[in-house]
């Protein structure tokens, strides 16, 4: 099982996101476990998780979270903003996915 969190400012348009991620895995038949998290909770979430999308919006954290996530051996990357505004979950999920392989 894949096992992907995103982490945004407070959590509320990411879980949004997190919904059309879900359905594109299920669509796909792809066993993963998908959350949302506000940055408050990243340091506690980043070890239960295989990866860490970024919400557009606090992507001035992704120097000092990469330097977290480098030394957990864990991916990071921030969400496309078009992919997060047009809430595209299979791209997401294909990029999370991604970065995984």
């Amino acid at each position: 099982m894949k096992k992907i969190f995103l982490c945004c400012a407070a959590g509320m348009s990411t879980s949004m996101v997190v919904n059309k991620m879900k359905q594109a895995a299920a669509q796909k038949g792809i066993e993963a476990e998908i959350i949302a998290v506000a940055m408050e909770e990243f340091d506690a979430t980043l070890p239960k998780f295989d990866c860490c999308l970024l919400g557009p919006q606090i992507k001035y954290k992704f120097e000092e979270f990469k330097k977290k996530a480098d030394a957990a051996g864990k991916p990071i990357a921030v969400i496309n903003s078009m992919d997060y505004g047009m809430m595209r979950g299979d791209k997401i999920l294909a990029d999370a996915l991604a970065m995984m392989a």
